[in-house]
């Protein structure tokens, strides 16, 4: 992984390339952002950074020995740390699976991996033995490179086995650097935050999403880029879940179902309920998702008109025509409507059922303003 591919965390690669040019890259860096954010690949970056044998003020050679191994992650000297299944298991147990994982998508998050590894319902966890065995790795001396890299990806799940690690961490071997990757700081020991330097890492713009989405997807249309990079509100493994689901017309079906809650025809609100069912769950979470995404910016226009609304053109129209039918109140409640609805259908409830009963509140919601009217 090289600086120039990382999508929208430039000023953080910049950062990084010039405390190592001017010696100060900690022995500890915690890397904290939130999901989709791009920890993982600014980390392998930088991993390859300092191991390669010609890097220059901008980036790794790319042709020495070192960075051949590092393309596929396979350096002795970079060692991966991640939440694994089981007591007594640790990650090397894992590492074709994570190999395979992060080039895949290295913007996953730790339920995509375990869900990876067949973890099903079981809690993810770094565990004493893997601490263990940590301790006994970096004590050894370099392979290949002057250096050593430790990626510890998700310390949320160290726990107090943690503190295994507090001496290694504040007095590590020479040339030896650890990398943490966290999304929830207050899940970290604080013996362990106090002795790593923290850079915290912005949600990516919508700009950023664009541009990898027309790298990663080159054949999706522009406008349904712009909408996938609205919904996934800055995290990018989010928006590759979208892009990759199966397209359905989001705003078509909502506007459809808007329009038939008003009438409050009884058999077209089943009718339409019985083709949601048939959706798939993914494409059903999906819809969820415009919808408040939708909902929020139809908010933002009502009360922000002098704001631009964050949605493609027909459903720009369609939320300016809604305003003198709907008040905050109405939408408000609405939201809560299909929140409670996408509950229930992540939780494997019957999708006919909910989204009929859904359909029914949604009818009383928006025709209590054209009663009282």
């Amino acid at each position: 992984m090289f600086f120039k591919d990382i999508n929208g965390q430039q000023k953080l690669a910049s950062q990084l390339r010039s405390m190592w040019s001017h010696g100060r890259m900690p022995h500890a860096t915690l890397l904290l952002g939130p999901e989709g954010s791009g920890k993982l690949p600014v980390a392998l970056a930088m991993a390859q950074y300092i191991l390669c044998e010609h890097r220059d003020d901008q980036e790794a050679c790319g042709s020495c020995p070192n960075c051949h191994k590092m393309n596929k992650r396979i350096h002795p000297d970079l060692h991966f740390v991640f939440p694994v299944v089981g007591s007594k298991m640790i990650s090397d147990q894992y590492l074709t699976q994570w190999r395979a994982a992060i080039e895949e998508n290295p913007y996953l998050n730790s339920n995509d991996w375990l869900q990876y590894i067949g973890a099903e319902n079981k809690q993810g966890n770094i565990s004493k033995e893997e601490c263990l065995a940590i301790v006994k790795k970096l004590s050894l001396k370099t392979f290949e490179s002057r250096s050593k890299v430790m990626i510890i990806w998700r310390p949320e799940f160290l726990g107090k086995e943690g503190n295994r690690l507090l001496k290694l961490i504040e007095e590590p071997p020479e040339n030896t650097y650890f990398i943490l990757l966290a999304e929830q700081q207050e899940l970290i020991l604080n013996t362990i935050l106090s002795r790593c330097q923290l850079v915290k890492i912005n949600a990516l713009s919508d700009a950023a999403l664009m541009e990898g989405l027309a790298q990663r997807f080159p054949d999706l249309p522009d406008e349904r880029r712009a909408t996938i990079s609205y919904l996934a509100d800055g995290n990018f493994n989010e928006a590759i879940k979208i892009a990759s689901a199966k397209e359905n017309d989001d705003a078509r079906l909502l506007l459809d179902l808007l329009r038939k809650a008003y009438i409050g025809n009884g058999v077209a609100l089943v009718n339409w309920s019985g083709a949601f069912a048939k959706l798939g769950r993914e494409n059903q979470k999906q819809f969820f998702l415009y919808a408040l995404h939708f909902l929020r910016e139809f908010v933002r226009l009502k009360l922000l008109p002098e704001q631009e609304a964050r949605l493609g053109a027909k459903e720009l129209k369609a939320a300016q025509n809604l305003i003198k039918v709907l008040d905050i109140q109405q939408v408000e409640e609405m939201m809560q409507l299909f929140t409670d609805a996408a509950y229930h259908i992540e939780r494997n409830g019957h999708p006919k059922i909910i989204m009929l009963d859904a359909c029914i509140q949604l009818s009383k919601i928006i025709k209590r303003q054209k009663v009282s009217a």
